[in-house]
């Protein structure tokens, strides 16, 4: 069993950058500094008020974390440097839930970044055994190994077995792929705002049986970043309680047994994900029949159709009748990615999870005015990498209350940005900047010219 936090941990500020195509016009120090400037700005706190900092990434050389962070200022706080595959972000969440619940910091600045190269995802070594290497065995081993992408491979083959076992059907991947686009519109940060119809998807480029190029997702370049407080911290700034959300419950889980089982779907993390979302919704008392809204890992349609199972989204073996049912979109049981998921969000490894977060605090807090799920008690996150791990997380207001939809003008006021965040993809000032930046410990070398390049991009 795993151990609840001692405290509970909020989430009080959330910044994004928009996540675009990895062109290597935009630097990580650049990503990880316009999102760090937003989430401190929407919290109200300057970088003084942080006691330790999570970065989060998995394509750059160590430390690149103390080089994001240094442009805030110098204030010799620890610095921790996570990569954990694609649930680096949410594992960077987890790290600093700890850390508060635990008692060892009141406020923790969480920033993921990731400067990625175009094409799908590569390994950067080659004179050592890769950490993946023994699910690429077993996939070789039970279904074969194709000249697709590797990660395809091995999820595409996830949705095959469900095909085969529950009678699945290539549309029903397609449909998934066809509301993520549709929801994407309405989120000013994706890479991506085109929609589609199901028969394009179903003839865009086959990639893998039954993945077409438009139900994976893109590499991206994108930052993110949320500040986590204490209740202590959040007691100290009572005006600052409508905003704040609760991490209900949350829990990190690596792999089972089973994932070695010869199951393509096991292979893919199920039962881990089965178990931490079982372990999340107990901590949070929320019964997985009361959430309304989801953001979990779709790197492809068929890893959406096999995570609405382990989450226990749908009876087992239905995950394809809700798609088909309409139940995973407005007017539905429930709201899966609101965000546009993964594959037309985009997906900036080390950004993601926290992004996901965003999407999720904008929701309960009624921002997301243009894509809310209105009722909203509990919101829930799912952030999968392959390796593995996987962390499930659980949002609840602060305040106990339904999320409700709030007006821009309310929020213009309420947020430090002077905009909504959550339907504007916008920046900020010099002086916003300056103001959120440590007063007594900030670094012009340090600096460089970021701030420079980030605002020419405004």
């Amino acid at each position: 069993m795993a151990k609840k936090s001692k405290g509970p941990a909020y989430v009080l500020g959330v910044g994004l950058t928009k996540f675009i195509k990895p062109r290597g016009k935009v630097d990580y120090t650049e990503l990880g500094y316009e999102a760090g400037v937003k989430a401190l700005l929407d919290a109200h706190i300057t970088y003084d008020d942080v006691d330790q900092g999570v970065a989060c990434y998995c394509y750059g050389d160590s430390t690149c974390g103390q080089r994001v962070f240094y442009q805030f200022g110098m204030t010799s706080i620890p610095i921790y440097n996570v990569n954990n595959n694609c649930s680096t972000g949410s594992t960077g969440l987890h790290l600093a839930r700890q850390m508060v619940g635990g008692g060892m910091a009141d406020c923790v600045m969480v920033i993921g970044f990731e400067k990625m190269s175009p094409g799908s995802l590569k390994s950067n070594w080659d004179d050592r055994i890769n950490p993946t290497g023994q699910f690429g065995g077993m996939m070789a081993a039970t279904r074969g190994v194709s000249n697709g992408p590797f990660a395809a491979q091995m999820f595409g083959n996830a949705g095959r077995e469900y095909m085969e076992k529950y009678g699945a059907k290539s549309e029903d991947f397609a449909e998934i792929a066809r509301i993520n686009h549709v929801h994407s519109v309405k989120n000013p940060y994706s890479q991506f705002h085109d929609v589609y119809t199901l028969e394009q998807i179903m003839s865009a480029p086959k990639v893998h049986e039954p993945l077409t190029k438009l139900q994976c997702c893109p590499t991206s370049d994108g930052g993110a970043a949320a500040i986590i407080v204490s209740q202590a911290f959040l007691d100290a700034r009572p005006h600052l309680k409508e905003q704040a959300v609760l991490i209900a419950g949350q829990h990190l889980a690596t792999d089972f047994p089973s994932t070695y089982d010869r199951s393509a779907i096991n292979l893919m993390g199920f039962e881990m994900s089965r178990h931490a979302a079982r372990t999340a919704l107990q901590e949070a008392g929320v019964k997985v029949e009361d959430i309304k809204v989801v953001e979990l890992h779709d790197c492809f349609s068929a890893n959406e159709m096999i995570t609405i199972d382990a989450l226990e989204l749908c009876p087992p073996g239905k995950a394809h009748e809700m798609v088909r049912n309409g139940d995973i979109t407005y007017g539905g049981k429930l709201v899966i990615n609101p965000s546009g998921g993964l594959i037309s969000k985009g997906h900036p490894l080390g950004a993601t999870g926290i992004a996901q977060c965003a999407e999720l605090v904008w929701h309960m807090r009624g921002w997301a005015n243009n894509r809310l799920v209105l009722g909203t008690t509990a919101a829930l996150q799912h952030n999968l990498g392959l390796g593995g791990a996987v962390v499930v997380t659980v949002y609840k207001r602060a305040d106990g209350k339904k999320s409700e939809a709030v007006l821009d003008e309310k929020i213009k006021q309420a947020t430090g940005l002077g905009y909504n965040p959550a339907t504007e993809a916008r920046g900020f000032t010099k002086q916003q900047a300056e103001k959120v930046r440590s007063k007594t410990k900030k670094s012009d070398w340090a600096m460089a010219d970021t701030d420079e390049k980030v605002l020419a991009r405004f």
